[in-house]
């Protein structure tokens, strides 16, 4: 390219305004600064490290960025509402004008490059953004915009959601027993997806027997249907307001996931769930339920001196408040301590995923294993059949 032509195509780039977010992702920033010096070969060479996320192909990065961009357009759409013609206009302009650019290669960008001992390549694969864009509208109440198109589980931080570099990808199928108590779970989440009143949840019950992994498995499993999880950690439940008002009009269905709750008597964060819970006006999503995971069924820890407290006037009124938090649930479902049947089952199933002969001193020692630690579990199970391999 010449040197016209570079300046020309930074002009193009310097001109989005649908799509201007795109200019503050890395590879763009040292794109637009080499643009700018062609001659520079670190500027080059950065934009180039820029694209290892996406194996250094300039391509696969301009389909996520542009894919995952929350703009007008976008946003408009999921909303049902009508798009303006000068806000089509520009978009479709710089979707074709992105396409373009999946056809530049390193040489057309480096012939200004001299004296340096190698120039670092980057790969691009000619792709039609615009169409894949208007395949991702028609469907993005399924794939979602923003960065909620970019991952399956969130977790909140003080700047908003974050996607979960570590998700958990369990399925399923890599359950064993508790089948009823899963489908209580999972037919109310379908309740969500399918626009229908959907309760929100506590599932509680006894340590390892699967509580929270039912919920991610299952998010897992409905995420191509338009659902995602968000995690909030209990100390953090003060910011659910500001969650539920940034999804709220988000055209996915959200789990928002409490685990391992449980409060003290005095809590801060105990009116603000309860709020929530009981739907009050602006601080509940439409799109949304709150799916929370306890060792307890009543999750207010309380001790019998305070049950007895002789300066509270209306002790009553205060012990039901206090145990009636489970009841604003909608659903509640217990996970119980499997017997000794269920959890030989659960020894049999695990051994065949990994490959693990099925004998009677491997039953045997896995309830001697159980017995070590106290209790069985789907959790010791596994931790027993993983010791083995």
């Amino acid at each position: 390219m010449t040197y016209s032509e570079l300046k020309n195509l930074r002009m193009g780039l310097s001109a989005l305004c649908v799509f201007r977010n795109i200019l503050h992702s890395e590879p763009m920033t040292y794109l637009m600064g080499f643009l700018e010096e062609p001659q520079e070969s670190s500027l080059f060479g950065a934009f180039t490290a820029s694209l290892a996320p996406y194996d250094f192909c300039f391509s696969s990065f301009l389909k996520d960025v542009v894919l995952c961009d929350e703009n007008r357009y976008i946003t408009t759409l999921a909303r049902g509402q009508n798009l303006s013609d000068t806000v089509k206009t520009n978009a479709h302009k710089e979707l074709r004008f992105l396409s373009g650019l999946t056809e530049l290669s390193t040489e057309d960008l480096t012939a200004f490059i001299r004296d340096i001992p190698y120039i670092p390549v980057f790969f691009n694969e000619k792709t039609d953004i615009f169409a894949l864009y208007e395949k991702h509208c028609v469907n993005v109440n399924k794939t979602g915009y923003g960065i909620f198109a970019s991952a399956t589980m969130f977790r909140w931080t003080e700047e908003g959601p974050a996607p979960e570099s570590s998700a958990d990808t369990i399925c399923v199928n890599d359950f064993t027993g508790y089948d009823a108590e899963r489908k209580k779970v999972e037919d109310n989440i379908l309740r969500l997806l399918q626009n229908k009143p959907a309760a929100n949840m506590l599932l509680f019950g006894e340590a390892g027997t699967g509580k929270s992994s039912t919920i991610k498995a299952l998010v897992n499993k409905y995420a191509s249907d338009g659902l995602r999880l968000i995690e909030l950690k209990k100390n953090e439940l003060f910011r659910l307001p500001d969650l539920m008002g940034r999804i709220r009009k988000d055209p996915l269905k959200f789990i928002v996931f409490i685990d391992d709750l449980s409060f003290t008597k005095n809590d801060d964060q105990f009116s603000m769930l309860k709020s929530v819970l009981e739907g009050a006006a602006g601080a509940r999503a439409e799109n949304a339920v709150i799916a929370a995971t306890s060792n307890r069924r009543h999750i207010i820890k309380e001790s019998f001196s305070e049950r007895d407290a002789a300066d509270d006037i209306h002790r009553n009124d205060t012990v039901n408040e206090l145990m009636s938090l489970s009841d604003r649930f909608g659903l509640c479902v217990y996970f119980g301590k499997p017997d000794k049947k269920m959890y030989l089952q659960i020894i049999r199933s695990l051994a065949l995923q990994y490959g693990i002969p099925i004998t009677e001193n491997l039953e045997n020692q896995a309830e001697v294993f159980a017995l070590r630690k106290g209790s069985r579990s789907p959790r010791a199970a596994r931790q027993f059949i993983e010791s083995v391999i």
